[in-house]
Formats: structure tokens, sequence, C-alpha cells
């Protein structure tokens, strides 16, 4: 397994109590396939992203990314197997202005100190693969908002996660374009073999994934495969 949350309970300060926001949550995700969170606002969706991508710290469980479990690691290491293995795609794209599509994700891999032929190769081979090699050059406010989107999601993969983690990336997005980046996120998945986890309000959206999840005040449910 790429991903794996085990038994995992997170609680919140709320006055003189504590607010559960996970309740015992387990998830597998194994490499290669994309499982789709769903759940209403508040349901623990965007708290179950954020301690799968080792942002918060669980009161209890255990949260493993490609063979390592992060309990016990400094923030340091943290941080560094964030950098390492895993890819976050935010919901708003927020790229850099001043930067076109190929330099945004050339600055990923310059923090981690690749050579600058490298990173600029990996990026076009990137943004070939999410259909945007033509548009290289071109800076965020001369593209559309689903191709924005795109260079966020190639930007997630620069350094070659085991784990990618998706926050509702159709949220400002029409019903098309939508469909549009999840078949671009499921394809992604399946090429670059990663552990990949979709936030999405959009149940309409989900014919193609392997695994569909439901939170609920906290508690995660697994119907039937989508498919």
């Amino acid at each position: 397994m790429s991903l794996n949350l085990t038994d995992v309970t997170l609680t919140y300060p709320d006055g003189d109590s504590r607010l559960t926001a996970l309740d015992h949550v387990s998830l597998d995700v194994p490499k290669g396939t994309l499982t789709a969170v769903i759940g209403p606002s508040g349901s623990g969706k965007s708290s179950l992203l954020a301690v799968a991508a080792t942002l918060i710290t669980p009161d209890s469980g255990t949260v493993t990314v490609d063979g390592t479990t992060t309990a016990g690691l400094t923030r340091a290491e943290l941080t560094d197997l964030r950098r390492h293995k895993i890819g976050i795609v935010f919901q708003q794209p927020n790229l850099l202005p001043s930067l076109t599509a190929a330099e945004q994700l050339q600055v990923i891999a310059h923090l981690d100190g690749r050579s600058p032929t490298r990173a600029r190769g990996r990026a076009m081979e990137l943004l070939d693969a999410v259909g945007l090699a033509a548009q290289a050059n071109r800076r965020p406010h001369q593209l559309s908002g689903g191709q924005r989107q795109r260079v966020n999601i190639a930007r997630a993969l620069m350094n070659d996660p085991t784990v990618l983690l998706v926050d509702e990336p159709t949220s400002a997005l029409d019903h098309e374009r939508g469909a549009a980046v999840i078949d671009l996120i499921t394809r992604l998945t399946h090429q670059q073999a990663t552990a990949t986890v979709l936030v999405t309000h959009d149940r309409t959206l989900l014919t193609a994934v392997e695994q569909v999840a439901e939170v609920d005040d906290g508690r995660l449910r697994l119907p039937a495969p989508a498919r």
C-alpha cells in the first residue's frame, strides 16, 4: 500500500471539550489507484486530507506513506517526506503571476536542488502529459481556469510523488471542464502509479475511480467500488 491510514482519530479544542473531526478512520489506497472522498461540508474530508498529507498529526492511529510510518518523525523529517513522497493539489491553483507555466514547475525542482536542464525536461514532460506543452511559456493570466488547474496538477507531480492528494479541483470549474480535470487525474494516477486521494463534492464525476469513501461526522464508510 502506498498510503495507509489505520484507526486514525483527530480532535480539535471546542470550548471546554473537544470536537471529533475523524473517528477511528482506516483507509488503504494502493499505488496506481484513485480513491474519491465525498461527504457534506464539515464532515471531516479536509481533516482526512490534512492528516494524509502529514500536515496535521492525529491524536491516535497511524499514517504510513510508501512504507514509512509518520509517527515519531521530526518536523524536518515530515517536511522531507512531503517533498519527496507527497504531491498536493490545492483547491485554488495559487500560481505565481510572474512565472510561466513551465517555470511554475521548475521552481519546485529548484527547491529540491535539481539541475535546471533536468528540471526543464521534467516540466515539459508533465506539461505535455496534461495537454499544455504548447502553453509552456504562458503566464497564469494567459491561461483559462481549467488550464491553470492543469498546471496545478502537473506541479504536484514534479517531484515524482508516490501519493497524490487532490482537494476539490473542480470547485471553480463548470461541469464539462470539471469532468475533463477528473479524467486527467484518473489517467495520471494510472500512468504515474500514484496512490491518489481526491476530495470532491460532485458525485456525478466519479465514474472511473476504484474506490469511493464517504465521510460523515468524522466516520468513514466504504461502499461497493464505483465500477
